[in-house]
């Protein structure tokens, strides 16, 4: 079973995507890449170990890519975990949602 079919990887997804915080992350790591430390730094409400535990649910569903460089780990977004997401859930449902538009528009 491949990681496009895997029920697991689409249930890992949601479960990343399901915390506001770590939409936010996903949000800042959108806008640029960071480093762990600068991440911390954007949820200062979070100690550095909760944070850590975000990350790890972001990367067990591919969401987030690290690597080192020297001391210091640089995170970037991963979106196509995302665009399988879509793919797979949002657009049917949103074609289907514009067809029955569409129909309510012809009667």
């Amino acid at each position: 079973m491949n990681e496009f079919t895997d029920k697991g990887f689409d249930d890992r997804v949601f479960k990343a995507l399901a915390s506001p915080v770590r939409r936010r992350m996903l949000d800042e790591l959108k806008r640029s890449t960071h480093t762990t430390g600068s991440l911390c730094a954007l949820l200062p409400e979070l100690d550095r170990t909760t944070v850590l535990q975000h990350l790890r649910v972001l990367e067990r569903a591919e969401l987030v890519t690290g690597r080192k460089v020297g001391r210091e780990r640089h995170l970037s977004l991963a979106p196509l975990p995302i665009k399988r997401i879509h793919d797979r859930w949002i657009s049917d449902y949103m074609n289907a949602a514009v067809d029955l538009l569409d129909h309510l528009g012809t009667d």
